[in-house]
């Protein structure tokens, strides 16, 4: 297909990829994070081997984490991403030994259910609210983020969660997530390349869908840059229940 080698047999598989991916990439840029969520699922039925699909979105979610991180890079501090990175950095390898010799899905139970009390707490709170987050707080979460990465691929909750109690505003917010999840993508791509994940099809293929991935990203950050804080606010809370619920399934363990 497309006169070079490629993960994609037809043609229409490849437009169902690239309307799964602007999907997920304007969900992505609008409220940075869920891309993961939406499309890994997806292109595990589309594509050949659930690793196409890791490596494929890791690739196109790299051009949106660094314009995020470029226009948010003042609302940025940089002190709490490095020091919850560094949380991270710890917690995957632990993350990925516990996938490897333990049964994790009790954890995920205990996520989902989580997920699903806070979600709800701040889908019907009336107006946000600041909490001020203590030094020793970051490292925990930090960490509860990277096993979460390791043991399920989703890091993202612990963190959603820390900076939506933050208080911040919603280009900070999203500002801080891609800062963070930009640096577990410089981990992530070395590490793949390393490991042989990075072969040619794989590259040829992010190449192709990339146009569907700037629109879905251009029509993400339209939305973000015209939704009122506390729409935002909900619309995170939202986020945060639905992938609690998702969590609980028993396809989601």
């Amino acid at each position: 297909m497309f006169g070079i080698e490629t993960v994609f047999a037809s043609l229409p598989q490849f437009l169902l990829v690239c309307l799964v991916l602007a999907i997920a990439e304007a969900v992505y840029v609008l409220l940075g994070f869920g891309a993961g969520l939406i499309a890994v699922g997806s292109l595990a039925l589309l594509l050949p081997e659930l690793r196409d699909a890791v490596v494929i979105l890791l690739l196109v979610n790299l051009p949106a984490e660094l314009y995020v991180v470029r226009t948010s890079w003042r609302e940025i501090s940089w002190r709490g991403v490095l020091i919850l990175f560094a949380g991270v950095a710890v917690g995957i390898p632990l993350g990925s030994w516990l996938l490897r010799w333990g049964d994790p899905s009790f954890l995920l139970t205990i996520l989902g259910v989580f997920l699903v009390v806070v979600g709800a707490v701040f889908v019907l709170s009336p107006s946000r609210r600041r909490h001020d987050h203590h030094p020793w707080v970051a490292p925990p979460v930090g960490l509860l983020s990277g096993v979460l990465t390791g043991l399920f691929g989703t890091g993202g909750p612990p963190l959603v969660l820390y900076y939506q109690l933050g208080g911040s505003d919603k280009s900070a917010f999203r500002g801080h997530l891609m800062a963070i999840f930009l640096l577990m993508t410089t981990v992530r791509v070395p590490s793949y390349a390393v490991l042989g994940l990075l072969n040619a099809p794989r590259l040829w293929s992010a190449l192709a869908v990339m146009p569907a991935v700037v629109l879905g990203a251009v029509i993400g950050n339209r939305i973000h840059l015209s939704l009122e804080e506390e729409t935002f606010r909900r619309l995170v809370s939202g986020a945060l229940l639905v992938i609690g619920l998702l969590l609980l399934l028993p396809s989601g363990r």
